[in-house]
């Protein structure tokens, strides 16, 4: 399935969303692509946006991220990968993974500036809709997960255009609801379904988040 855009993608998923609308919800963004998905939702279903930044950490040689760092400095583990698989990467790359932790946590600060862009008490009771441009794997999703375990929600929903078969598996196992349009077995690049790919900078994504109420509809 392809997408205009972000935007247009964002539309399709507010449709299915609409029940929200009435209800204490929050939009929380897990990548810059996907405040542009978020941002039409959260319009449409007049509440919050924010964004929870998270950032792959990679081995040499392997295709698959071994965890991600939270914009907290927070590290979860990708549940793709069995407790051997990560004794084994721990064993033979520790040296190079908590080099990759301090650089990847090192360039989230720098996108957000000082302090971060979510608010935990902004979740407290609150449906809480994760939304994704596209899933390739899991690692976003557990440190999503580990970020939000202490928090007390409603719901926990996750909405995404586009979501690998791997990816959908993992959101059965954390998520109330999910609300997908397209799950793929081969998944490309997330790009490759959009024909415009253009994000704004990050001024102009911290804008949207914040102008969000001025576009309620």
């Amino acid at each position: 399935m392809y997408f205009t855009n972000r935007a247009d993608a964002g539309r399709q998923l507010a449709e299915q969303l609409q029940q929200y609308r009435y209800e204490n919800s929050v939009v929380v963004a897990l990548s810059e692509g996907s405040v542009l998905v978020g941002e039409v939702i959260a319009a449409a279903l007049h509440c919050i946006l924010t964004l929870l930044l998270a950032e792959d950490v990679n081995v040499p040689g392997e295709p698959m991220a071994i965890g991600s760092v939270d914009q907290n400095g927070g590290f979860s583990y990708n549940s793709d990968l069995s407790s051997g698989e990560v004794d084994e990467y721990q064993s033979e790359f520790f040296n190079y993974i908590e080099g990759q932790k301090l650089e990847r946590f090192h360039h989230l600060n720098q996108l957000l500036g000082d302090g971060g862009v979510i608010d935990r008490s902004l979740l407290l009771d609150q449906n809480v809709i994760l939304v994704s441009d596209g899933l390739k794997g899991g690692a976003i999703l557990d440190a999503a997960a580990n970020f939000l375990k202490p928090i007390r929600m409603h719901k926990l929903i996750i909405a995404t255009p586009l979501a690998s078969v791997k990816a959908v598996d993992r959101m059965h196992i954390m998520a109330d609801e999910l609300h997908v349009l397209s799950v793929t077995d081969n998944y490309l690049d997330t790009n490759h379904y959009y024909d415009d790919n253009v994000i704004p900078g990050r001024d102009e994504i911290l804008a949207k988040i914040r102008q969000i109420i001025l576009n309620w509809h």
